[in-house]
């Protein structure tokens, strides 16, 4: 990735930056590893007897290649790659100069990961910033925020918001139509979603793996979002990097784990990730590409490639693994 040097100055003013050393055993929000060790239960935990399929969009992998492939010439599009219980992904390209309205989510924070291009950011009680390949942004619920192509080529990011999470508008503004949609005239609470220690606007994942050493609260973390107290409960978004020349070998009957409530998915930000998601045989994903595994499903990822590698893990719940048992059997 390269380093955004025009926008150094927004950085430093936020200091967001966060150091991640190689290889994280524990990342919070989510277990590192399995056995009857402190804190751990053995239980019987259900499985469907054939296994979960991905019901469409859903897919193990999507290719940024092959996106960019299909879209080529174009300077506006969408593709929704994630859409379950929880969470809503789209990959969206946006032509130069094209702004959206102003808008917010009543009851959930959305978050981006910029892939391509440059996008200005203004989000209410923020200092407007640009953002470029690498950077990882989030806002809070009713946080009113607009988004704004910089430069002179198309921009491309990558929008999480939670299923069913749906948009607003100030009353100043235009609502973007929707089929089967009307907007009402209405009222609601004042009370604004807020960032905190562990929740900071953006992320300059160059200024990250270029060791510039200014952590936040928990930096292996980009988002926790608090829906009932503390840091982790719905949504939850890790960084995760490692050196695949380090790592231990796979056991050959080692499956990774698995959710019961929703899935797992993944966005490769540096290098490549080796994954095994149910039956679907071992593939490798590269910068850009998201794989996905449903709730339900045994999967196991690997750092690959010949360099260091980073996944955005994104995850509904904290806690939520289910490991593989020593002696494992099942009912």
């Amino acid at each position: 990735m390269r380093s955004g040097k025009p926008i150094a100055y927004v950085i430093l003013a936020l200091g967001v930056y966060l150091t991640l050393p190689a290889e994280q055993a524990t990342v919070h929000g989510q277990q590192s590893g399995a056995g009857g060790g402190r804190g751990q239960l053995e239980v019987w935990a259900p499985l469907p007897e054939k296994e979960s399929p991905f019901i469409p969009p859903n897919k193990p992998l999507t290719k940024i290649a092959a996106l960019l492939a299909k879209h080529k010439g174009e300077q506006k599009w969408t593709e929704t790659i994630v859409s379950d219980n929880l969470f809503h992904g789209d990959y969206i390209a946006m032509a130069p100069g094209e702004k959206t309205p102003k808008r917010f989510h009543q009851d959930n924070r959305a978050f981006w990961i910029v892939q391509d291009g440059q996008i200005r950011f203004t989000i209410e009680g923020q200092e407007p910033f640009v953002a470029s390949k690498g950077f990882l942004v989030q806002v809070p619920k009713r946080l009113v925020y607009s988004m704004q192509t910089v430069g002179d080529k198309p921009s491309l990011r990558f929008e999480v918001t939670m299923a069913n999470s749906n948009t607003m508008y100030p009353i100043d503004e235009t609502p973007t139509p929707m089929r089967g949609v009307r907007f009402e005239r209405a009222i609601v609470a004042s009370e604004k979603g807020a960032y905190d220690e562990a929740n900071v606007p953006f992320i300059d994942y160059n200024q990250t793996i270029a060791g510039h050493p200014k952590p936040k609260k928990n930096p292996n973390q980009f988002v926790g979002d608090a829906h009932a107290g503390g840091y982790v409960n719905v949504g939850i978004a890790n960084i995760i990097r490692g050196d695949p020349a380090t790592q231990p070998p796979a056991g050959a009957d080692d499956l990774g784990h698995f959710h019961v409530t929703g899935p797992e998915f993944w966005f490769v930000l540096e290098g490549q990730m080796e994954f095994k998601i149910g039956s679907v045989p071992i593939f490798v994903a590269d910068q850009g590409d998201i794989a996905y595994a449903p709730a339900q499903t045994w999967h196991r990822v690997r750092f690959a490639g010949a360099g260091m590698a980073t996944r955005l893990a994104i995850v509904g719940y904290a806690n939520s693994h289910v490991f593989q048992a020593t002696g494992r059997s099942g009912l």
